[in-house]
């Protein structure tokens, strides 16, 4: 257990240097460290609503936050009247999932991992299909109101985003 967390641990801070503007958003599971304050150390899934219960600073509302707002928010909250100078550290167990449909072989959700690429999200949904398009791939942000965008097999993917393939007509 011990390895799991620490290669978790060393995975996320790697991850954090391309990740630091990630946006935090239902489903993702983190990893909440008070130094020295095992009470106030947990792991944590966001709510649908985008929330998490935290000791002494109840219902947090984190949906879209950064894991450096979140830490600052956490050690504002706890340096309030409850620790003296507590030293917070965040990191994404698990991301929320994205989605692809349309031509592949299996539509559906999957895990997010880091450095995906539409191709390889493609390969995780076993494929396309017979009639999938190549240039004709719909990528829509988790959270935006705009219109899917067209984009290439080499686009990044990122934590719930939605995919669609449309058909190819020969």
């Amino acid at each position: 257990m011990a390895t799991l967390l620490l290669f978790c641990s060393v995975t996320s801070a790697a991850e954090s240097t391309t990740l630091s503007d990630y946006r935090l958003g239902s489903g993702d599971l983190l990893s909440i460290q008070v130094f020295g304050e095992e009470d106030l150390s947990m792991e944590i899934r966001l709510s649908d609503a985008g929330t998490i219960a935290y000791p002494f600073l109840g219902e947090l509302k984190i949906l879209n936050m950064t894991i450096g707002n979140l830490s600052e928010r956490i050690q504002e909250g706890l340096a309030d009247g409850y620790l003296h100078d507590p030293q917070v550290s965040i990191t994404v167990l698990e991301y929320r999932q994205f989605y692809i449909n349309g031509e592949v072989e299996e539509p559906g959700g999957y895990p997010y991992q880091p450095g995906l690429t539409l191709q390889k999200a493609v390969a995780l949904a076993g494929g396309f299909t017979e009639r999938a398009s190549k240039s004709k791939l719909f990528v829509s942000h988790d959270g935006e109101t705009t219109k899917p965008r067209l984009v290439q097999l080499n686009t990044q993917i990122k934590p719930g985003d939605i995919i669609t393939i449309e058909q190819s007509f020969f």
